[in-house]
């Protein structure tokens, strides 16, 4: 699994400037996630912006600003780039391209591009500037992503803000129904593990459904007390063995950075912190992602890699 920031889709971007036409007349992303790389690009090239519905129904431009001005004002829009974050399959393309197609009273030359895409994908566009072929999510969309259908994800610190004060009495209970939402995800969740006392799950429960955040399971531990808790202090292997037990389960979403590596080790499955983050993978992934860049110098080895990684995801 691949895992990439918007700090390194600017890094891409900004690398591969040089790929992209700079008579470029107008940038139009594609809704929404294409939107992120579309205002980046226009940015650094300092030109117009919009998104293509905008474009396509009324011809309407973003406004930009005075210190911009200068340089875009008055120019006619003859070639445009059409953006999109990632292309894979191709079905987003495929309806920007049909919603272009209706505009029939302008003569325009569009140049479609993609920062991020499959072999497969990379086929469809004019521009793409990497490849990524083994499964992938980003900083952008992993909490909206069905990817969540198959996680694990922890709640204190992901889903809300860490408790301040636990007390483990009426504070906490308090915090447990006031918590300020952090990551409030669009996808149903497989299931939220938590080191919360299983005596306040109806609290826990409220807030979850208060917030919409929905949910197959809920796991909670069983101790008496919050010094019982302490005393066990056996936090991110309780998480690790779970979340290794759950055949249906690929990713795991942790707050604590000490956490996520103990339910790494434990489980020999990548762990999202959102501490510091970073994906943290098992060091078999972590070969084969180092040896996928390199395969064409390393085939061998890389098969290797990966025909043993393919046996162990099947046990």
């Amino acid at each position: 699994m691949r895992y990439v920031t918007i700090a390194e889709l600017s890094d891409t971007i900004r690398k591969n400037l040089w790929k992209i036409p700079h008579d470029i007349d107008l940038v139009v992303g594609i809704p929404r996630s294409g939107m992120l790389p579309a205002n980046m690009i226009a940015l650094f090239l300092n030109t117009r912006l919009t998104d293509i519905d905008s474009f396509v129904e009324r011809g309407k431009v973003y406004s930009y600003g005075i210190s911009r001005g200068e340089f875009i004002k008055g120019k006619e829009i003859k070639k445009i780039l059409i953006v999109d974050d990632s292309i894979c399959s191709g079905t987003s393309l495929s309806d920007a391209k049909k919603k272009l197609n209706a505009i029939t009273d302008r003569d325009y030359k569009y140049i479609f591009c993609a920062p991020i895409a499959t072999s497969a994908g990379a086929e469809m566009v004019d521009l793409s500037f990497e490849i990524i072929d083994d499964d992938r999510v980003f900083e952008w969309n992993i909490f909206h992503h069905s990817i969540l259908n198959s996680a694990c994800i922890d709640i204190d610190g992901v889903l809300c803000v860490d408790p301040t004060e636990d007390d483990d009495g009426k504070k906490y209970q308090s915090f447990l129904q006031t918590a300020k939402p952090l990551f409030s995800p669009t996808c149903k969740i497989n299931t939220l593990i938590s080191c919360r006392l299983e005596k306040y799950r109806s609290l826990t429960e409220e807030w979850l459904k208060r917030n919409n955040i929905t949910y197959d399971q809920l796991v909670m531990l069983d101790f008496p007390n919050k010094a019982a808790r302490l005393a066990w202090n056996k936090h991110g292997e309780y998480k690790g063995e779970y979340f290794k037990q759950r055949g249906d389960c690929t990713l795991f979403i942790e707050s604590s950075y000490q956490q996520a590596k103990t339910i790494v080790e434990v489980s020999g499955k990548p762990v999202y912190c959102v501490e510091t983050n970073t994906l943290i993978l098992p060091t078999l992934q972590k070969k084969i992602l180092i040896l996928h860049a390199l395969r064409k110098r390393f085939p061998n080895q890389y098969r290797r890699l990966k025909t043993a990684y393919n046996r162990i995801k099947q046990k």
